[in-house]
């Protein structure tokens, strides 16, 4: 008697989903999460042209979601995961990713003229695959005042 390996590997396998699905679908469990807090959607993945890199290749920026809370705009990053058994959502929310959420946000309150209007930056955290995903809101996460060029003083010299 022979064994197809291969069917029975398949067959043993769970279903896997991509990252895409799993981002996308934490998008969507996030947006509804917002709306069900009192949140008004504006926009989800935003783009804009933030700058250059050391190669002169134009970066795209992104933004998750872009929501009203009362009076105060919120540009919302939405990291999603199946589990929690190599890290936490939180931990790719580094510096690096703060400061491109914030280029863009600027490069979206410029586009739109709302300089004026206040803001904050959030993150929304979703782990599981299933209809019982933890979601979690992180207000105000980070301020863009870190990433700001600081001018130096002529008396410091």
């Amino acid at each position: 008697m022979s064994v197809d390996l291969d069917s029975l590997e398949k067959d043993i396998r769970p279903a896997v989903t991509s990252k895409r699905e799993t981002g996308d679908r934490g998008e969507r469990l996030a947006a509804e999460f917002l709306e069900k807090n009192g949140y008004r959607i504006v926009m989800a993945n935003f783009e804009a042209p933030i700058g250059r890199n050391s190669r002169e290749v134009q970066i795209i920026g992104e933004i998750d979601i872009v929501a009203l809370d009362g009076e105060t705009l919120c540009f919302v990053e939405v990291k999603a995961r199946r589990d929690l058994e190599f890290a936490g959502p939180l931990t790719n929310v580094d510096l690096r990713k703060q400061r491109t959420v914030s280029r863009t946000a600027r490069a979206y309150k410029r586009i739109f003229g709302v300089h004026e209007i206040k803001h904050r930056f959030d993150v929304v955290t979703v782990v599981g695959d299933g209809d019982d995903s933890q979601i979690e809101l992180h207000q105000a996460y980070w301020t863009e005042s870190k990433f700001r060029k600081r001018k130096w003083a002529d008396d410091r010299f």
